[in-house]
């Protein structure tokens, strides 16, 4: 097991077994995003985007949440006239396509471990990964409505994608809490489990992921992803060059040598 060195307490990141595991770090605050925590998770994950040692990303909130989302006490207590209206849009799309759209675009799986609430951006971070597991007690809500914010960190498409535009409607404009049993009944999350259980769970998903084809992930990856608003014969077209590809690599040739000798196969990532 590895530490890595993030620049803040807010981020922590630890890589064993090829899975990298980020933890936002501010549970005093429910884990509320900070500048130094968004900007350490955007160079954690384009690091790890090239890290041949990271097969899988797992990212998960310290104590009883996962994330609050934006630090509003912070937001109360900040003027208005801090920048430019111009360069703060700026700012935001920077920092949204460095950490959901990178979850959501980065050739490798990511998984989200939810031990607590996930609210506002909080949740869009959640959505933004290919997968979740979620603690019992665990709550989800969009949460922006409440704040007068329309939303902001990939949260109004995840949300679409996953549950269709008028059940996101819902729940942007009305900001509902959603339970653990809602959410896994909605299709918002994989799988649920008892808070003691979240850890360990977390941990068999991630390292059979991590273990799995690489190549094979990232070009499924790409299918699934393209697939959501992509043309049919577009999709149909990408999955044969990606399948043609996959048949040259090591990692097909291992597994049909371990299907004919009844074996588990060993992927290498080649």
């Amino acid at each position: 097991m590895a530490t890595i060195e993030t620049g803040t307490g807010d981020l922590l990141a630890v890589l064993e077994d090829g899975v990298l595991t980020l933890t936002l770090n501010r549970p005093e605050a429910r884990n509320a995003l900070s500048a130094a925590m968004n900007a350490a998770l955007a160079e954690q994950l384009a690091r790890a985007e090239l890290d041949e040692n990271v097969k899988c990303i797992v990212l998960t909130g310290a104590g009883k949440g996962f994330c609050a989302g934006g630090d509003v006490k912070g937001m109360a207590n900040r003027s208005a006239s801090d920048r430019p209206v111009d360069e703060a849009i700026h700012r935001q799309r920077v920092n949204q396509r460095a950490t959901a759209g990178k979850l959501y675009t980065l050739p490798k799986p990511t998984l989200a471990a939810l031990p607590g609430a996930a609210a506002g951006a909080g949740l869009s971070l959640a959505l933004s990964c290919d997968l979740r597991i979620m603690a019992k007690g665990a709550v989800m809500t969009t949460a922006f409505a409440r704040v007068g914010f329309s939303g902001d960190y990939g949260g109004t498409y995840f949300l679409s994608k996953l549950v269709g535009t008028a059940k996101a409607r819902e729940l942007y404009y009305l900001s509902e809490r959603i339970d653990a049993e809602e959410a896994l009944r909605l299709g918002l999350v994989n799988w649920v489990c008892e808070a003691d259980a979240l850890a360990e769970k977390t941990r068999q998903i991630a390292r059979r992921l991590a273990a799995g084809p690489s190549i094979a992930y990232r070009y499924m990856k790409e299918n699934l992803n393209r697939a959501l608003g992509g043309d049919l014969n577009d999709c149909l077209d990408l999955e044969a060059t990606h399948h043609v590809r996959c048949a040259q690599t090591e990692d097909h040739k291992e597994a049909a040598r371990a299907f004919v000798e009844k074996r588990e196969p060993v992927f290498r990532g080649r």
